[in-house]
């Protein structure tokens, strides 16, 4: 079980710098301390060097949590559980930090979707 949680703990953390790689600089533009001017490619290394430390805990992850390395997940179950991690990170970062940004009861029923999903993806 320890290696589950700390799977889960290394998936929430690696999502959470993931989302700030890919959706930070749209919050920095919106503070003002970025332009809309700034070139993309200064966007796209500052968001590489967040996304380094994504795969700094993406990766422990995924071994730890793997079947391959006595883990306690199979492939397609780190990749759902990741999937849901990842929607459950974003709409947090959303509703928290990008207040024009609503969650709405479409939105709540994909992600109970994804969490049926995972139900799914662990029955034998």
């Amino acid at each position: 079980m320890t290696k589950a949680i700390l799977t889960l703990t290394l998936l929430i953390i690696s999502n959470t710098f993931m989302t700030l790689a890919w959706y930070g600089n749209l919050k920095l533009q919106e503070m003002k301390l970025i332009s809309s001017n700034t070139p993309i490619y200064l966007i796209v290394l500052i968001s590489w060097c967040i996304a380094l430390l994504e795969y700094s805990f993406l990766i422990p992850a995924n071994r730890i949590g793997s079947e391959i390395n006595g883990g306690p997940f199979s492939l397609v179950q780190l990749k759902v559980i990741q999937e849901v991690v990842s929607c459950i990170v974003f709409g947090i970062i959303v509703s928290v930090f990008f207040k024009g940004e609503a969650l709405h009861w479409n939105h709540i029923v994909a992600f109970i979707l994804l969490a049926l999903a995972v139900y799914f993806v662990f029955l034998k």
